[in-house]
Order: structure tokens, then C-alpha cells, then sequence
């Protein structure tokens, strides 16, 4: 039978530290791999009364483990990209209400009801493979919004082009996805100035073009559109919520999700709003059925409940070695 946690209630620190002990517990009684690496640290978790102190699974585990609820054996799955079929992410869906609940929240904290919205992808990496949570949150967006004119665009620039010009003439409020690289060539082949669409980019630059900071891709795309604020969204196959960027690469989260920067060189200390770089975990309650608590490759900032995402960290594979050999 489905738990119900009602997390998307969720309106204080408290509120939010009282679920994730909640959900915690439930996980390390049902997702016997994480029970098993929890269990490696010969702690008594009755003693845990604050979600900083509980373990945070690497998110490596996906590659390796199937990561469900003991009681679960969902045909559904996220997976994410590579340039390979070999050592990808999986992760299993028990609930895909959950998954949409969060993505509805999420978009209507950020920019309101998406039935206000034309929604556009330039998602070419992501379309040309199966089983992307990018894909599902974007698809599940239009179809709330359910406009005539949403749709996805692979290499077919000249009619995202003209298809934004129409937008924009007809005064029609639109969101457009687009993969960092794909943005970037389109935007220099085809620049305009948009002031009803809002552009929404969803990182992929590794090996696709030359690498640039985030803050120049940025810049490139304000000036090609013309705009004083670009989008970001920040989650990835192993989550169930989004974090989003309003502009300048400042991320916020919704109130079920959460981001902490921990010392990379003590994976047990959290920094706590002081603008120290340092690892990204993330808490995030919509992974009811399978884990909550991940830390992650990439490298991060916070400050004033606001994060930054400043690369991925160097030879992140073998970090935490000892404990993959689960």
C-alpha cells in the first residue's frame, strides 16, 4: 500500500525536518539498500534528530543497484544520458503520481499555472533516447497546458524560429526548454529579442562543444535574445524534483527539496550558508519508494537558501570507493 506523506504541505524548517526523519526511517526499513549502507556506519538511528546527521547514499549506487522499496518491482524507470549503454543510471518509479505532483508544485511556485504557458523543446539528446525524466516532466508540462502550438524541435530550427516569431507577434507567454548546447547554436544562428517567452536551460554542454563557464553561456544567450534573465533547471535522473534559477545560476528549491553543501574532505560535515564550495547532497522527499538522502558529483555554493552549481568534481568516480563495495 502507498504512503502518503504529504510532503508537498510542507511550510517550515520544521515542518520539513520532522518528514525527513519521517521518510528516512520508512526508507531504511523498506529499501533494504540503503538499510544495508546506512547499517555500515554502526549508527543507531533513533539517535537521529536532524536531517544533517543522516546518511547520504552516492548517487553512483543508481548505476549499480536497483534502489526500490522491498515491496515494489516497478516496470517504470527513469535513465540517464551517455554516450554508452554501459553504467547508466536507473532510477525505479513506484508512484509516477508522486513524480507529477512534484513537477506541477514546483512549476506553479516558480511561474504560476502552466495552462498559461506554450511549452517548447529543444531537447535533442534527451528525445533521441528512451526513459528521461527530462522528457516525462516536459511532456506532462504540455500536456497541462495543453496549447495547439507546443512541441519539440530536434534540428528543425527554422520552424522553432518561426514559430517564436508567431508567439511573440501574438503576444503568447512560452517557456522553452532547451539542452545548454542546442540553445547556444540556435540562439547564434537565429538571434531575436524575446519579451514574452522565458528560455529555461537544462545544462548539456560535456563533450559537445567547447566547454564554457555557466555564467558565459548565460551571457551568450541573454545577448542572442535579447533578454535581461536566462532560466536554469537543475535536477537529474536520480531526483524527483526541481530546483530552478531565476537568472544569474542562483537555484532555489522547492519546500520538500533541499540542498546542502558538504566538505569534500569531511563527507559527514555539512557547511550551512556560509559561501564555501564544496559537494552537492540533496534531500529530496518526492523519492518516497526509493532514496532521499544523495550526494551527488556535482560542486556547489550556498548562501541564504539559494545554491550554485559550479562544475562537477574531478575524478568523482572513485570518491567514496570503500563504500561501494556494497
Amino acid at each position: 500500500m502507498l504512503k502518503n506523506f504529504n510532503i508537498f504541505s510542507i511550510q517550515s524548517e520544521e515542518d520539513f525536518n520532522e518528514k525527513a526523519l519521517e521518510i528516512f526511517k520508512f526508507q531504511y526499513n523498506n529499501t533494504l539498500i540503503y538499510k544495508k549502507f546506512v547499517n555500515l556506519f554502526n549508527i543507531d538511528i533513533n539517535n537521529i534528530t536532524h536531517y544533517t546527521q543522516i546518511p547520504f547514499i552516492p548517487i553512483e549506487f543508481y548505476k549499480t543497484k536497483k534502489i526500490i522499496h522491498q515491496n515494489y518491482n516497478s516496470q517504470l524507470y527513469f535513465q540517464s544520458s551517455g554516450t554508452t549503454s554501459m553504467n547508466l543510471s536507473k532510477h525505479y518509479i513506484a508512484d509516477e503520481s508522486i513524480y507529477q505532483k512534484s513537477i506541477i508544485n514546483s512549476f506553479k511556485l516558480f511561474f504560476g499555472d502552466p495552462s498559461q504557458y506554450v511549452f517548447l523543446g529543444l531537447l535533442p539528446s534527451y528525445l533521441e533516447r528512451e526513459n528521461s525524466s527530462l522528457i516525462y516532466m516536459v511532456n506532462y508540462l504540455m500536456q497541462q497546458s495543453n496549447h495547439e502550438e507546443n512541441g519539440y524541435f530536434l534540428n528543425n530550427w527554422e520552424a522553432l524560429n518561426s514559430l517564436l516569431k508567431k508567439l511573440e507577434k501574438n503576444n503568447k507567454k512560452t517557456i522553452l526548454f532547451g539542452v545548454s548546447y542546442a540553445l547556444l547554436d540556435f540562439s547564434e544562428k537565429f538571434p531575436q529579442t524575446l519579451k514574452n517567452s522565458v528560455i529555461i536551460e537544462t545544462g548539456g554542454m560535456k563533450g559537445r562543444k567547447e566547454e564554457i563557464t555557466k555564467e558565459e553561456l548565460l551571457k551568450k544567450l541573454q545577448n542572442s535574445f535579447h533578454t535581461s534573465n536566462i532560466f536554469s533547471e537543475y535536477s537529474m535522473t536520480e531526483l524527483l524534483s526541481q530546483a530552478y534559477s531565476m537568472g544569474n545560476n542562483i537555484y532555489q528549491t522547492p519546500p520538500w527539496m533541499k540542498v546542502l553543501i558538504r566538505d569534500i574532505e569531511d563527507p559527514f560535515h555539512f557547511y550551512v550558508d556560509n559561501n564555501k564550495s564544496g559537494g552537492v547532497s540533496i534531500i529530496d522527499l518526492a523519492n518516497i519508494y526509493s532514496c532521499s538522502f544523495i550526494s551527488t558529483q556535482d560542486l556547489g555554493r550556498q548562501s541564504d537558501n539559494n545554491f550554485e552549481i559550479l562544475g562537477r568534481m574531478d575524478n568523482s568516480d572513485i570518491r567514496g570507493c570503500s563504500l561501494l563495495l556494497l
